[in-house]
């Protein structure tokens, strides 16, 4: 096995590409990683604008929610990220973030963050899905199309990643029948992560954004892989509820409530092995179907 799978290797790059440089005050500059998509991976930014924005606040007030517009897309180059600290009250801290390439604008970010605090607790319950034992990685299902895949996706589509996705409903990547707008699929770093928990939330907000806005085409049986759609996201929201570990495995289960107007509206659940409820997603995206033969550019 060569480092670049090594999966401690791949762990550490993900890591790094989460560590911020300081470069004045709160604002900081980050590397970006090219995983194949047109633009950089909107996954990047939420999770890099998420830490720039917990180094401006104790680590005694945990992120419990992120509001994130896409304004344009990224380059495959460094992003700036500049830290407004909107206010410090005596439970509550708010952050805005606004990221920057070439002096435009391509992202914006309101975080807030609040004290560890006792309440009534409840939450939704967890579906009954199979676990991830057994369960063939999103990876070992693109090999297995051989030549069936677009050689577009035949470079940084098959390498191996930081993160390993394991859908549950194993649809046919090329052309999927008709289904519910419903999905899940299990996910979690493929080699132990520092103890550092606002890691590990900036991680599940990287990992939030992969195969989103996908559900929404599940009904039409239509497939990003195919070169059937286009789409970009324009907002992404996030709550965290509990405590977890990206290095554990996470079930994500997600839907399309609705799609209309060029727009999808997708949401997403994720739960702990043994069940707790420890995020909520939800993002609109533009998705158009493209009238043209060749593969889109590689989409996570």
């Amino acid at each position: 096995m060569t480092d670049h799978a090594d999966p401690r290797h791949l762990v550490r790059e993900l890591v790094e590409l989460l560590r911020l440089e300081p470069i004045g005050e709160d604002r900081f500059q980050a590397h970006s990683q090219d995983i194949g998509t047109p633009a950089v991976f909107g996954g990047q930014v939420l999770g890099q604008s998420l830490m720039a924005a917990s180094l401006t606040v104790g680590a005694e007030r945990p992120v419990h929610s992120m509001h994130a517009y896409f304004l344009l897309p990224g380059e495959h180059a460094p992003i700036e990220y500049a830290v407004d600290r909107v206010r410090d009250g005596r439970s509550f801290t708010t952050r805005h973030v606004v990221a920057r390439q070439r002096d435009r604008v391509i992202f914006e970010m309101s975080a807030s963050f609040q004290t560890v605090d006792d309440g009534f607790e409840h939450q939704l319950a967890m579906p009954s899905e199979p676990g991830p034992d057994g369960l063939p990685s999103q990876l070992e299902r693109r090999i297995a199309l051989g030549d069936r895949l677009p050689e577009v996706w035949r470079d940084k589509g098959l390498r191996p990643q930081g993160i390993e996705f394991r859908p549950v409903h194993a649809d046919d990547l090329m052309t999927p029948l008709p289904g519910p707008a419903e999905s899940a699929i299990w996910m979690r770093a493929v080699a132990p992560m520092p103890d550092e928990p606002i890691l590990h939330r900036a991680l599940l907000a990287y990992a939030s954004d992969h195969s989103l806005l996908g559900i929404a085409a599940r009904p039409h049986g239509l497939s990003f892989l195919s070169g059937q759609l286009r789409a970009a996201s324009l907002d992404h929201a996030m709550w965290f509820h509990r405590d977890f570990r990206m290095d554990d495995w996470l079930l994500y289960v997600v839907d399309s409530p609705s799609a209309g107007g060029a727009r999808a509206l997708c949401r997403g659940s994720v739960f702990t092995q043994d069940g707790r409820l420890v995020a909520s997603v939800a993002q609109e995206g533009m998705i158009r179907v493209r009238y043209r033969s060749e593969p889109a550019p590689l989409s996570p």
